[in-house]
């Protein structure tokens, strides 16, 4: 498909209904200082047969393939059977890319529909929308409609939240509606502050968003924030990066927490060079939340005949209503990662999402016992509940020297958080899966004993 631009004629016409005299005035805002003015170190376009080939040289540097690995940190490498990229392949999905016409786009429909109920299942919230585009996308946009919900102007992040969650909503925050994100630390148990959250939730906080697991793999007790937040008038966010975690601890939503979010992708995906993710989001089922959901919603109907069929019930993005009214500029989903996590969670089952958790506990807590029996091998938080997610202070101090060390071993030791604190740099976080097995497992502890 040819890419046909405006012509001069048009653009000079846009340019005077928005009162601009040229397209480099649309920028005057940016700050010269924050500018890149220089083009960008690309080498020269290739044909179709020189990429391809280049490509193909390129990929043979992959150090990538058969690593051992125990990284997480936000993405899991769990089991998605080949039976989930085969059922994707199938002709009742092939639909219209946006459902706007739902007598041709059912397949579509439906797959959202499902998604929305699994997910509604998941957190353990009444209310489900269509797909977001990661955890991250979804943390700030529960964060802006917490504010529209209050009327408040302000969210405060614990430290215990992905990194990545936090730096997009304080991003998201900083628009032109006047709110704010202020961030406070984590507790000695690595999860969310109570003490924290309580000294900063003055009468201008829309809500307290906490990770549930946290980041750093700890369990808060979820139920005594949920309190805190509403004794304050507050709501409560939490956000689930391994989703997994919920099969064996309560839902979100159980506890109290007003809106839910997070990533979907350990149940639709393998983690591919940082994603692709899928954001779930969920809240409580009240005419207000409704309103103030973003992205848009599909719900199940019949048509003249009385048979069942499935529509667009709400979107009240900018695409279909007046931009002052749209209660956000999403504007799309992740069809097919929200598809693939429908198709994985139902071929789990509940009895097999239930087992797979339990896996993973079973293996966490087996390689927790043996990794502090050896020498220099400590935890770096204080004890507490956590799923399949444990973060240790390695010997010698330096984490990103044991990961660089265990790398020429064949083996992706976890995630060196030095990169995201440099007072963490001695501390290793590492997830185990349902996928690794007990010599796996075995093997990291001898790996790590050696360095």
């Amino acid at each position: 498909m040819r890419y046909v631009p405006h012509t001069e004629a048009e653009i000079a016409e846009m340019l005077g209904v928005v009162g601009r005299p040229s397209l480099d005035d649309l920028f005057s805002t940016i700050p010269p200082e924050a500018r890149f003015e220089r083009s960008l170190a690309l080498e020269p376009a290739l044909a179709e047969p020189e990429l391809m080939s280049h490509l193909a040289e390129l990929s043979k540097k992959s150090t990538g393939a058969g690593l051992l690995s125990f990284l997480g940190a936000g993405m899991y490498q769990h089991h998605v059977p080949p039976a989930v990229d085969q059922l994707l392949l199938r002709s009742e999905f092939y639909t219209a890319y946006t459902p706007y016409q739902p007598e041709v786009a059912q397949g579509t429909l439906q797959a959202i529909w499902e998604f929305q109920t699994i997910v509604s299942e998941l957190y353990g919230l009444p209310l489900a929308n269509a797909s977001l585009y990661d955890g991250a996308s979804a943390t700030a946009e529960a964060a802006l409609m917490a504010c529209r919900l209050t009327k408040r102007g302000k969210v405060v992040l614990s430290g215990c939240v992905h990194p990545d969650y936090r730096r997009t909503t304080v991003t998201y925050m900083a628009g032109p509606e006047h709110t704010s994100a202020e961030q406070v630390g984590v507790s000695e148990t690595g999860a969310a502050d109570p003490a924290q959250l309580a000294a900063a939730l003055t009468d201008d906080v829309a809500a307290i968003i906490v990770g549930y697991p946290s980041f750093y793999g700890s369990l808060p007790d979820l139920a005594a924030l949920a309190k805190l937040a509403h004794d304050r008038g507050a709501l409560l966010i939490a956000t689930v990066s391994e989703p997994y975690a919920l099969s064996v601890v309560e839902a979100p939503g159980a506890l109290g927490a007003d809106i839910c979010v997070g990533e979907g992708q350990a149940l639709a995906c393998p983690p591919q060079f940082g994603g692709p993710g899928v954001g779930l989001f969920a809240c409580r089922d009240d005419r207000q939340y409704l309103q103030q959901l973003p992205g848009r919603i599909c719900g199940e109907t019949v048509d003249h005949d009385g048979e069942r069929g499935f529509v667009l019930t709400l979107s009240t993005r900018e695409q279909h209503i007046r931009r002052e009214r749209a209660t956000s500029n999403i504007c799309t989903n992740q069809g097919l990662l929200a598809l693939s996590l429908a198709i994985r969670s139902s071929l789990l089952g509940k009895t097999g999402f239930v087992e797979t958790g339990k896996q993973c506990l079973a293996k966490a807590r087996y390689l927790r016992s043996k990794l502090l029996e050896l020498p220099g091998y400590a935890p770096a938080f204080a004890a507490a509940p956590f799923f399949n997610e444990l973060a240790v202070r390695v010997r010698g101090g330096d984490a990103g020297a044991v990961c660089r060390k265990l790398e020429a071993q064949g083996i992706i030791a976890g995630y060196d958080l030095g990169r995201q604190d440099p007072t963490r740099k001695d501390c290793l976080l590492i997830a185990v899966t349902e996928k690794h097995r007990r010599e796996d497992l075995d093997r990291l502890l001898a790996a790590l004993a050696s360095v």
